[in-house]
Parts: C-alpha cells; sequence; structure tokens
C-alpha cells in the first residue's frame, strides 16, 4: 500500500489541484439543456470559462450569482433568485445546477433554504429542476466537487419506483468519472451496446462537450442526459459506476431506489479490461462479442511490441486520485516504476496506487521528484515543467489546451489501451539517444599524439 503524505508548504507552487466548483460545473454539464451556476463573484465564474473554453474549445454554457461585497455579508438569497428568474427566462433550461464557492460558503448561506423560498416565490419554475450542491473550492479538488455533484443530482432527481415493479434488466446505469473523456464515453457506450445492455449515463458529456457543430445555437448545453432518463435511473436493473469517487452516488441511487452497483476502479488495462467484459457479461447473461475477443487479442500483441520500450521506465504523474491509479496502475502493469506520485486531494483510491508514496501536493512537488524520471504525466500545467527537466510529457487530464483532441483521447477499454501503448512507447522511442554517427570522423582527425610511431633520428 502508497504511504499517503501531505505537502507542508506554506503556498502552492504551479498548480495541480482545481477546485470543486469547477468539478461541479462540468458534471452539470453532463445534464441536457442546463444551465451551471456558480453562486459567487464574477472572477469565480470567469476563470472556470476560461479554463473550461480552453480545454473544449467550445463555448460552454457558465452563469454566475455575481456576488458582491455587500451581497456576500448581508446574504445572496436575492442574487440567487434573480439569477434562476433570469436564466429561465431567457435561455428557457430543463435545470439549473447552483453550485457554492468560497466566499457563499464562508458566509454560510443556506443555498437549500434558498431554493425553497425561491420555488415558494416563483410557481412558473415548476417545470425546472433546480439542484443546489455545496462545493466550497477552500478545501476538497476538482474530483470532489464533481462527485458531490452526481450524488446530488441522484439524490433530486432520480424517483423511487413503484411498489412492486420490477426493474428493466436490459436497462443499466452507468456512472462516470471525472477522469473519463467524452471519447471514453463514447468508447464505453460502444461496448455496453454490444452486450444488448441500453445505458444511461450520468455524467454525459459526450452528447455535450465532444467537439459537434449544433443544427441550432442553445444557450445551455446542447446534449447529455436528460432529466426524464435521470428520473427514471431507478428502474434500472443494475448500476456500473467507474472511479472510487462514484462510489457514494451509486450507494445513494441503490440507497433510494435498490438498484444494486459493481464499482470498477480502473478501466486501462488488460486486467481492467478483463473485468470490464467479465462484468458486463454477467450482467447481461451473454458471451463476450468476438470483436472484443479480437481487440483483445491486438492488445497482448502491442503489449509484446511495446514491452521492450516500457520496462525498467521511471514515470512521474500528477492527476486527481482516480486517474492517477487508473494511469499508474496501467504503467506498473507495463513494467514501468510509478516513482512520483502527486495528486490533489484525498481518496480511498491512493492506497492502491503502484507507488511507495503518493503526495497531495502541486506540481513545483512533482518536479522535483521527477528529476530522474524517463516520463511526466499530467495535464499541460506541467508543460514547463517537463521543459526544464528535459523529460517527454504526456499530457492527460484537464486543462489540456496546448495541443488538439483532448476530448476525443480514448484510454478505456482494449481498443484504448493498446492506442495509449502506442503513444506513449512512441515518446519513449523518440527520446532514445542516437549514438552520434560521425563521432569517427573527429577521432581520426585528431589521432591521440601518444599512440603515433615515433619519428626516426
Amino acid at each position: 500500500m502508497a504511504q499517503i503524505v501531505t505537502s507542508t508548504k506554506s503556498c502552492t507552487v504551479n498548480p495541480l489541484r482545481m477546485s470543486q466548483p469547477l468539478g461541479a460545473a462540468l458534471a452539470f454539464m453532463g445534464l441536457r439543456n442546463c444551465m451551471p451556476l456558480l453562486h459567487g463573484s464574477q472572477g469565480c465564474t470567469s476563470f472556470g470559462l476560461v479554463l473550461f473554453v480552453r480545454h473544449f474549445r467550445e463555448s460552454i454554457p457558465l452563469q454566475t450569482t455575481a456576488m458582491s461585497e455587500v451581497a456576500t455579508v448581508l446574504g445572496g438569497f436575492e442574487n440567487v433568485e434573480q439569477a434562476i428568474v433570469n436564466i429561465v427566462g431567457r435561455t428557457k433550461p430543463d435545470v439549473i445546477g447552483i453550485c457554492t464557492t468560497g466566499v457563499t460558503e464562508i458566509k454560510g448561506d443556506d443555498l437549500d433554504g434558498y431554493i425553497k423560498m425561491v420555488r415558494a416565490n416563483h410557481p412558473e419554475l415548476a417545470n425546472v429542476a433546480l439542484v443546489p450542491v455545496s462545493t466550497p473550492d477552500f478545501k476538497g479538488a476538482f474530483e470532489d466537487g464533481f462527485a458531490a455533484t452526481v450524488t446530488r443530482i441522484v439524490e433530486t432527481l432520480v424517483e423511487t419506483p413503484a411498489e412492486g415493479a420490477a426493474p428493466d434488466a436490459d436497462r443499466i446505469n452507468v456512472l462516470a468519472g471525472s477522469h473519463l473523456t467524452p471519447g471514453d464515453i463514447d468508447e464505453l457506450r460502444d461496448i455496453i451496446e454490444a452486450f444488448g445492455l441500453v445505458p444511461t449515463f450520468l455524467p454525459d458529456i459526450s452528447g455535450s462537450l465532444d467537439g459537434h457543430v449544433p443544427d441550432d445555437f442553445t444557450p445551455t448545453t446542447h446534449g447529455g442526459v436528460s432529466v426524464a432518463e435521470v428520473v427514471a435511473m431507478g428502474g434500472a436493473g443494475h448500476t456500473l459506476a467507474f472511479g472510487e469517487h462514484m462510489r457514494k452516488a451509486a450507494a445513494a441511487l441503490e440507497a433510494k431506489a435498490g438498484v444494486p452497483f459493481t464499482l470498477l476502479s480502473r478501466v486501462t488495462g488488460l486486467a481492467a479490461a478483463d473485468e470490464l467484459m467479465a462484468t458486463l457479461a454477467k450482467i447481461s447473461g451473454r458471451p463476450v462479442p468476438p470483436k472484443y475477443r479480437r481487440q483483445r487479442s491486438q492488445l497482448v500483441d502491442a503489449m509484446l511490441d511495446g514491452h521492450f520500450y516500457f520496462g525498467g521506465k521511471s514515470v512521474a504523474i500528477g492527476a486527481e486520485p482516480d486517474m492517477l491509479l487508473n494511469i499508474g496502475g496501467w504503467l506498473a502493469d507495463m513494467g514501468c516504476t510509478v516513482s512520483a506520485a502527486v495528486t490533489t486531494t484525498t481518496s480511498p483510491s491512493l492506497a492502491q496506487v503502484p507507488s511507495d508514496e503518493v503526495l497531495i501536493g502541486d506540481l513545483e512537488d512533482l518536479e522535483r521528484r521527477a528529476e530522474d524520471c524517463d516520463l511526466l504525466v499530467t495535464h499541460s500545467h506541467g508543460r514547463q515543467a517537463a521543459e526544464r527537466l528535459s523529460v517527454p510529457l504526456f499530457r492527460m487530464g484537464l486543462p489540456m489546451f496546448d495541443r488538439l483532441g483532448a476530448v476525443h483521447q480514448v484510454a478505456v477499454g482494449y481498443r484504448g489501451t493498446r492506442d495509449l501503448i502506442f503513444a506513449i512507447g512512441n515518446l519513449f522511442i523518440a527520446n532514445i539517444k542516437e549514438p552520434d554517427v560521425n563521432s569517427w570522423r573527429s577521432a581520426s582527425a585528431c589521432p591521440d599524439q601518444t599512440d603515433a610511431p615515433a619519428k626516426a633520428h
């Protein structure tokens, strides 16, 4: 088991961590026709908006209650009420997700109470789902805010099935963790549907943030899972949760609707993909489709081809806990040593990371521990550290703003793992120092004088 250590520095240098409200906003963006609303100052929302726009390269729906100094001190009910009324009047959303921030959490605004008062004052909002969630940005991290939001969506929107109603065995709920890209979710959907199952993803950013051009502009999210689909999740036969941080949401769904769940902590690697296939075969009662047996064979061949380049390599990883476990575990399977592991927040999954120590710290901590490494794995904010260390950087996670195609990166299942072997293996190959073929020229031009024959006198 890895030893979990927390950095004792007085300040953060080159932050790895992103705040809870950003994770919450991303989760809400996986709902169809949704408007995420940050209850805080305009600056908090502007920062998150810029970060998401740079990563996804899309227009991002994100609003703010625009709390001023006076409103923060006196209480933010009027700001919340006016923001909700304006959003409904202008954008006609099906759901508004309201996330707290540091200033409103410190003040102690009762967001649940505010929502009840807004409902009482505005009966015309009866058809709009309002989901408040507590996401203080002075503690926790991106993954925590994402997890809290998915849990709250389940608690607020999912309906308990009627007594005696039989679950639909072919329907399956999929709680997709924050470490999964839109491309990952599309790949998982294809795999699940190949077993004859009908999946409902929560959240489903593959429909809203996958980089497609919509036929008509909408100021809210233009894809994702609908409120009606979330409401009906209680009638599914099983829930599949990806990532330890989805455990609480899966447990909440089981407690509310009686839907049993299976949690998979990893989806990258041969053993992890085997576990996914075995789980789906058990849930569906169907055999693994032949095309995935073929893909497994391709992955095994790719592992044979690539292990010469992975074996013995030292890797430094900076990521959210579940991404750290997913990628770190796979690299260890390939023969690498995870010599430096830095993350953002506490999680039960950290104990499973294949490293002697996991540090809750920042990118400066990662850089100091990565001096003798062969590869750095983190998001785009690690690019300067990689340059200073003269170490190749493989970008994973959010934000990734200096490369195209971040949202379509796939690292799950047999095919995603195979492509990941090629991508990182090629980095290792490109970093091999070739011998200087012209070195013999300079050596022959300047022969060692001590070896020259003595001149005749």
